[in-house]
This record gives structure tokens, sequence and C-alpha cells, in this order.
């Protein structure tokens, strides 16, 4: 069956030119010119990746991220402007699970949906439990708790927590983490990792640093 994609852009040319590229890869694509159209697609039909352009009339992309997060953890990409740095961040304090910048090569765009589809689909290893102190993993349910509670992340925020849980008492330096959780050579602001540990640290139980040590000018770890 063939994924379905989300795309919420107001300029028609290049909204026809990304429903087309899409489809010629086998994916389904609904279209919608303003976000209040946009945003009821999002919360009424179910898709596999939301493509949202920032600059939106009616309701502009952010805030449909930020009303979608609210209901549904299903991936979102950002469309944002070369020098957009703080929509960027707004977005993904949202929710977003990634942005690209325009203009941008439809190559790009289409490695990027590859890679987020792939995040999604949870990962068949039987039943591997991962553990840091009084968090544990189960891989193969995507399943999260701490303390006993089942935690509620976005796949963005599983996968980083998945990998410092895996690299416990090691340091994981910010480039690796993008490297493994975004899954491809990017131009990204390595602050959307500061971003997404600032998003987990708020999930987790106690003090700010229980869980996630900072270490100053390399990364994170996560120690036993």
């Amino acid at each position: 069956m063939s994924k379905k994609i989300l795309l919420v852009e107001d300029e028609k040319n290049i909204a026809r030119f990304v429903e087309l590229e899409l489809m010629h890869e086998g994916y389904a694509v609904t279209v919608a010119f303003d976000g209040r159209d946009g945003l009821e697609f999002a919360l009424t039909e179910d898709f596999d990746v939301l493509l949202l352009d920032v600059m939106i009339p009616s309701l502009n992309g952010i805030e449909i991220c930020r009303r979608v997060r609210a209901q549904s953890q299903v991936p979102i990409l950002l469309l944002t402007a070369r020098d957009a740095v703080m929509d960027r961040v707004a977005g993904l304090d949202a929710g977003a699970d990634d942005y690209i910048v325009k203009p941008f090569a439809i190559e790009e765009l289409l490695a990027r949906i590859r890679t987020i589809l792939r995040r999604v689909t949870p990962e068949k290893k039987g039943n591997v439990i991962l553990t840091c102190r009084d968090i544990e993993i189960d891989v193969a349910a995507y399943d999260v708790s701490v303390q006993g509670k089942k935690l509620d992340l976005t796949k963005t925020e599983y996968d980083l927590l998945k990998l410092l849980v895996e690299h416990k008492n090691r340091v994981c330096t910010r480039e690796l983490i993008l490297s493994s959780v975004w899954g491809y050579e990017t131009d990204i602001e390595t602050n959307v990792v500061d971003v997404y540990i600032r998003h987990l640290r708020m999930k987790l139980p106690g003090g700010m640093n229980d869980y996630i040590e900072t270490v100053r000018g390399v990364g994170y770890v996560m120690r036993e």
C-alpha cells in the first residue's frame, strides 16, 4: 500500500512540482494550499508524513504542527526559508521531526522522507530490552518506560533516547547524534540536537540533568 503524504504549501507551482515528484516515487499525495485546510486534513485523515510550509496563509505551519502534535505522533517535516532560523527552532519546539530549507533539491526531500519512514517503522529484533538505570526500552514494541511508567515520546525523541541508552557511559557527540538519529549527511544546525535533548529532559522525571549529562563543547551522555 502506498504511503500517504500531506503537503501543505501555498505556492501552487511548488506544490504541483513536489506533488508530481512524490507521486512518481509511488506516494499517495494530498495537497492543501492554506493552513486551515491543511490542519483539517491532518486531523481527520491518516497520513504517514506531513510536509508543512511554515509561511502559509490563515494558519502557519508551526501552529499546525503544534495542534497536530497535541493529538498525533505522525512525522512532520517543515519547509522553511533559508534565513528563518527562529522558525526552525520554533518548529522543532512545536514537535516537528525535521526541516528542509528552501530552495531544496527534490532528491534531498525524497531522501529525508525515506529516512523518516524508516525511523517510524518498528525494528524487528525480537524481544530486545535496553536499560539504563530505571529506563527500559522495549525495541520490538517501540515502548519506553521510566520508573515503571510509560513515557510518551515522538519518534525523534525515541530514537535519540535509544541512541543515548545504547551508548550509555560513552559520550555521544552532536555530530554522532545528527548522523545516527536523522540518518543522513546534513547541514542542519547542531542546535537541533540541543532542542531535542531539552524535550527529553522535560519528559524524563526528576531534575534537568538527572538522566542526561551535558559534556560541554562535545555532546551528551547517560551514565549507568
